[in-house]
């Protein structure tokens, strides 16, 4: 009998314990209040993004202690610029020699560009808009919009006229906090509230306007050669808008580029009027399975975190022209350069940008099987 009644408590511990269990997964309050959405069937890797090992002769540049070079920008006096995730600026030579931290403005530095008089313009997710001289001073340029604070500023493209086009990416999930940038972005992705925006500002009369709203997870923008467009990327959505500024279509945005195999991620100028798009990570068929089914991603997020879905490393980057055609699709099978966030091109070299790690990669372009 006593055995018997033994047997009994543990079963009972073991249904109190899994309807416990239950109850969290399905009711425990989390930060996100998912929307449904239909991701768009995953393709894969075929062409135009058919897989290679184009980028496997990326050599790597060593940043030592400094990591998260989330974007590359050239400046006027031959150096390189990357923004780290310790809140500095580093520059160093094309070759890799000489490298120096520029300045420090603090919190996540991601999107860099040089303006007409050599300023390097930063977009930092944790202040908004800063302007960094050439002997290393920051001056905020913009934190705000409307009386609220920029939350998630993540990209910017600087105009022949000095208009600054900036990308917030998310006006919810915060960005400051240990590993904030990766851990808002989740959250962003797995919410789909459509909570991404495009601004233009003005510094010189300090006029904002609002361009673009209701993105997922609005990132890379990038301005065409003759200031009649900008391109978006909308991450979560695996796509690509033109915006366009002048012309019979202004004011107006359209599709160029949808339904892509990674997420992607920044979006730079390059030579010849492309435009260089780094896939930080492919696709993942749960998060596009539960897009209909918001509880479940609500789900998901109570799971522990090792059995939530997470980035896998890949190396890949594309390159377009401005209606959206791929020109290029360079990948390394063995991902030896991560979670590439974008492309920064010189005549000679793609450098490869990341999210994670100390290494910058440098592809000599007399490498790639066909020339650039």
């Amino acid at each position: 009998m006593a055995s018997i009644n033994s047997s009994r408590l543990v079963a009972s511990v073991i249904l109190a314990l899994l309807t416990c269990g239950l109850l969290y997964v399905l009711l425990w309050p989390v930060g996100i209040e998912p929307l449904a959405w239909d991701a768009p069937a995953n393709p894969g890797l075929v062409d135009p993004f058919a897989t290679n090992d184009r980028l496997r002769k990326a050599r790597a540049i060593d940043l030592g202690e400094h990591s998260g070079p989330e974007d590359v920008a050239g400046g006027p006096d031959g150096y390189l610029y990357a923004s780290t995730d310790a809140g500095t600026i580093i520059r160093f030579r094309p070759q890799g020699r000489d490298l120096s931290v520029f300045s420090e403005p603090g919190g996540r530095p991601l999107g860099l560009e040089f303006d007409l008089r050599g300023n390097l313009l930063v977009a930092n997710s944790h202040f908004g808009l800063q302007m960094i001289r050439p002997d290393g001073s920051v001056t905020t340029l913009l934190s705000e919009v409307a009386g609220r604070k920029i939350v998630a500023a993540n990209d910017l493209a600087v105009a022949t006229d000095g208009k600054i086009y900036f990308t917030e990416s998310s006006s919810k999930f915060d960005t400051e906090g240990p590993d904030s940038t990766y851990q808002a972005s989740r959250l962003d992705i797995l919410e789909h509230g459509g909570h991404g925006r495009v601004f233009e500002f003005d510094p010189a009369s300090g006029e904002v306007r609002t361009l673009m709203q209701g993105l997922n997870y609005a990132n890379g923008v990038a301005i065409s050669s003759d200031q009649q467009f900008l391109l978006v990327v909308e991450t979560a959505h695996y796509r690509v808008w033109r915006y366009w500024l002048r012309g019979a279509k202004a004011g107006e945005r359209e599709l160029i580029l949808q339904n892509l195999p990674g997420f992607p991620d920044n979006i730079n100028n390059g030579l010849n009027e492309r435009f260089w798009i780094g896939l930080i990570a492919p696709r993942n068929s749960l998060l596009d399975a539960v897009s209909e089914f918001p509880i479940a991603r609500k789900m998901i997020l109570r799971l522990p975190r090792a059995m939530q879905p997470d980035a896998v490393p890949s190396s890949h980057v594309i390159a377009v022209n401005g209606d959206g055609q791929v020109l290029m699709n360079l990948q390394d099978r063995s991902a030896s350069f991560p979670s590439l966030t974008g492309v920064y091109e010189t005549r000679r070299y793609l450098f490869l940008s990341s999210l994670f790690g100390n290494r910058i990669g440098r592809l000599d372009k007399n490498d790639l099987v066909s020339s650039l």
